[in-house]
């Protein structure tokens, strides 16, 4: 459906006199303030670093593409079109109720949410994803849903929040430019008490503490209403808690390490001792954050002659290794 998302990582990232802002965007595109935005988070709408502190940018070779597209500007609207859950049910020609068992069951994504006035979360869908839902998996739409699902949504399973917090948190890593910003989207869905027992360094937690970023932005709303979204930002669960917690470890091993090796090549002397250790485990205050946060799998460059690398993620490293374990000889 539409055009493929744009790689964020792509090379160019450099903030130039053709960007603009995102309301000049929002304008030349014929698109809401709110419909931009999500433009910008289901990667529509490619962005690149602004000015330290400001906000992203939008590349003019960027707007040109999309207004070059044939279907534009009733294309990218409909990909930008989301709906909830009553209306969701009509698009796929099923019951509101078996709609709501699916997605409790987790077989979408909420692309956001909003809470109404009886303090009920209203969860939104995107129009596209759940026609490629009802193209791949049409035999969930009739008949009796597998046995165990089923069981999951009798022991009262909903897995509304989960998903969107995952996708929340993968749209933040995207838009990070370091290592540390990428550890800080992790532990945005950690409690206080959660990241404290995570990241024991007091400076290192106060780094993530500024630079954790907002998952979800209200303007005004009751305290009623905010509480519900503060436990919608959390993690629950003792499995979903241990995957970020394992997320925020590797990026910060990450981080640590290019610190490390970017204060040695800036000539502030030899590696801060315990730096390539895991939270927790010995690793000294890292040294001030440098560069950028280049693609995943690649060489990292740091500060200093590019040809330096800096290690992978640690997940990346971990898949390597499953793989030559796994693999078998022919015959």
């Amino acid at each position: 459906m539409g055009p493929k998302p744009v790689d964020r990582r792509a090379p160019g990232r450099f903030r130039s006199a053709a960007d603009v802002a995102p309301r000049t965007a929002a304008k030349e595109l014929g698109l809401r303030l709110r419909e931009f935005d999500l433009a910008v988070r289901i990667e529509q709408v490619r962005t690149v670093p602004g000015a330290p502190g400001g906000p992203r940018r939008v590349p003019r070779q960027e707007l040109e593409r999309i207004k070059a597209a044939p279907d534009f500007p009733r294309g990218l609207r409909e990909r930008l079109r989301v709906m909830g859950a009553s209306e969701a049910s009509e698009l796929l020609d099923i019951s509101p109720s078996r709609f709501a068992r699916l997605a409790r069951a987790g077989c979408f994504h909420p692309v956001g949410f909003y809470v109404n006035r009886y303090r009920t979360v209203v969860w939104l869908y995107l129009a596209d994803e759940l026609r490629d839902f009802a193209d791949n998996s049409p035999a969930l739409l009739i008949g009796r849903l597998p046995a165990g699902m089923r069981t999951r949504l009798e022991a009262g399973t909903d897995e509304r929040a989960r998903r969107w917090r995952e996708r929340r948190v993968k749209q933040l890593a995207r838009h990070t430019d370091s290592h540390w910003e990428c550890a800080a989207a992790a532990a945005s869905v950690l409690d206080d008490a959660t990241l404290a027992r995570a990241v024991p360094d007091p400076a290192e937690r106060s780094r993530l503490m500024v630079l954790r970023p907002c998952l979800h932005e209200v303007r005004s709303a009751s305290h009623a209403t905010r509480e519900i979204l503060g436990e919608l930002c959390r993690a629950e669960g003792e499995e979903e808690i241990r995957w970020y917690r394992f997320l925020l470890d590797a990026e910060l091993e990450t981080a640590r390490t290019a610190d490390a090796v970017a204060a040695t090549l800036a000539g502030r002397g030899p590696a801060v001792p315990g730096v390539a250790s895991g939270p927790g485990e010995g690793g000294a205050r890292s040294a001030p954050e440098t560069g950028t946060r280049p693609d995943p799998g690649m060489a990292r460059p740091v500060a200093g002659p590019p040809t330096v690398p800096v290690p992978r993620r640690r997940w990346s490293l971990l898949r390597r290794r499953r793989s030559k374990t796994t693999a078998r000889p022919a015959g």
